[in-house]
């Protein structure tokens, strides 16, 4: 496999990753809210919201490769 195609992979991988972490972090910042810790609560949906905007950094890296 070429460095290219490697790269490709790896991104893919990392964007997967990061959306099964989201799901986890968002499950946590439910039960965080369920125990009234308003601050860790939003703390957590600033990690998620972080999280999301790093996707949407490698999604572009991911296209500039194929472009």
């Amino acid at each position: 496999m070429d460095q290219k195609k490697k790269l490709s992979v790896v991104i893919e991988h990392w964007i997967e990753h990061n959306e099964s972490h989201m799901g986890e972090y968002k499950k946590w910042a439910q039960t965080a809210g369920e125990l009234e810790l308003d601050s860790v609560k939003a703390e957590i949906e600033e990690a998620v919201g972080k999280l999301s905007q790093s996707n949407k950094h490698l999604e572009k890296a991911l296209k500039a490769i194929s472009s």
